[in-house]
């Protein structure tokens, strides 16, 4: 590999780290024995990031020019940075010299925008097109879709990449008026709306033509940066499920804001990014996509934001007492899932083997349940335990809170189990 691509790699890895969606592909592309590589539903290879997050790699950015001025942004035009761009030749080297070296299990590629959007979307899916058509590469890619570039060249993206992404960045359209003055949402959701449509039609097609080519197989996915501005969790939360019924989002990635532009008086002063914040709503956006949960359960009007000591699902158990305890033998699918300490693969053996007998608390235990949390919101057989109504919320607070609890680089404490 050239001295010039291991500086430019230098530079341009960096730069990409403030990008946190990308993931696991959710993509299945056996090797047809013709080129290299593959690709596997779980299969790209991760490595964490100074601060804990896990991110994918090969994960880079094809420049880090950038025509906007956005507060956010390490990348921005008036940051006084070393600025560099990789050729198309040079990026498809890379990725598949790292390939082969097994360095890398797939390819995460964004951009800032260099010229204008068509400009730098017309490179981004030739490296794509490139690795694919003449090197054969039949492992995972996925890009990030430049707002503003044409139609065309966002359809010809999905041809060739398992993923397309769309940063709507600042939950409200205000606020991102207010530290990306040169973005509107408009620009941002209509490459959404479009890439939508074209999984669907490809869906469709591929009922009548079984050859006929899977447009980006594994969805798309956008960015949220949280507490950059000063949105409410309900806010971010009701966009993101908005998101997720409108555009047919694979997933919404929430990004704790990462002080980078302390100048920028529009920016707030923050020594650390808001971690157990970010952590929160991550697992309640689990709670409306996995456990039947409404959004007026886990965030209201009367409780806008989600508590940092406690996760959202045992907060909810908390706030509505009167729901609790659960008879397990008896209580329906939907109410078992809202037990603190029960996931969905538990509360449907729970469904499943009731009919054959009257479960106890070592049945639950064998499926999975954890008792330690669960054991205060039911009731089941011998279990003698005192539930919530005898303890009552405030001293289940207590017992949860006071808990030892690893320890965030914040200083907060952080739950990271959710059930």
């Amino acid at each position: 590999m050239r001295q010039e691509s291991l500086e430019k790699l230098k530079i341009l890895a960096k730069a990409a780290k403030y990008d946190v969606s990308c993931a696991s592909s959710g993509v299945k592309r056996p090797n047809p024995g013709k080129g290299i590589g593959n690709a596997t539903a779980w299969g790209v290879c991760h490595s964490f990031a100074e601060d804990g997050r896990c991110i994918s790699l090969l994960k880079i950015m094809l420049t880090n020019n950038c025509i906007y001025d956005c507060a956010y942004c390490i990348n921005r035009r008036s940051n006084d940075i070393q600025r560099t761009t990789f050729t198309v030749d040079e990026l498809v080297e890379l990725t598949i010299e790292f390939y082969r070296r097994n360095y890398i299990e797939g390819l995460f590629l964004s951009s800032g925008v260099f010229r204008n959007p068509d400009y730098t979307m017309e490179r981004m899916i030739k490296v794509a097109k490139d690795l694919r058509l003449v090197h054969r590469y039949n492992a995972y890619i996925h890009l990030k879709s430049i707002p503003g570039a044409s139609p065309a060249l966002i359809r010809e993206a999905g041809l060739y990449a398992d993923r397309l992404s769309v940063n709507i960045e600042i939950p409200t359209e205000q606020n991102l008026k207010m530290l990306a003055p040169e973005k509107d949402y408009d620009q941002i959701l209509q490459p959404m709306r479009l890439i939508n449509q074209c999984i669907l039609q490809s869906k469709e097609e591929r009922k009548f033509f079984r050859n006929a080519k899977k447009y980006t197989p594994a969805g798309q996915s956008t960015q949220m940066i949280i507490g950059a501005t000063p949105e409410t969790d309900r806010q971010i939360l009701s966009m993101a499920a908005h998101l997720y019924k409108n555009q047919n989002l694979k997933r919404v990635y929430y990004s704790g804001f990462i002080p980078v532009n302390a100048y920028d008086k529009r920016l707030p002063a923050l020594e650390e990014p808001p971690l157990v914040r970010e952590h929160r709503l991550y697992q309640a956006d689990w709670l409306f996509r996995f456990y039947e949960f409404g959004m007026d359960e886990i965030v209201n009007e009367k409780h806008p934001d989600l508590e940092l000591e406690i996760d959202p699902k045992l907060s909810f158990a908390l706030r509505n007492p009167s729901f609790f305890p659960v008879d397990i033998n008896k209580a329906d699918y939907a109410m078992i899932l809202r037990v603190p300490g029960i996931g969905p693969k538990s509360a449907k053996l729970i469904v499943a083997s009731r009919k054959y007998q009257r479960l106890t608390s070592e049945n639950l235990r064998k499926m999975g349940v954890v008792m330690k949390r669960a054991r205060y919101f039911i009731t089941c057989g011998e279990l003698t335990s005192p539930t919530v109504q005898e303890i009552k919320p405030e001293g289940l607070r207590r017992l949860f809170t006071e808990q030892v609890k690893p320890k965030s680089k914040t200083g907060q404490p952080v739950q990271l189990t959710l059930f």
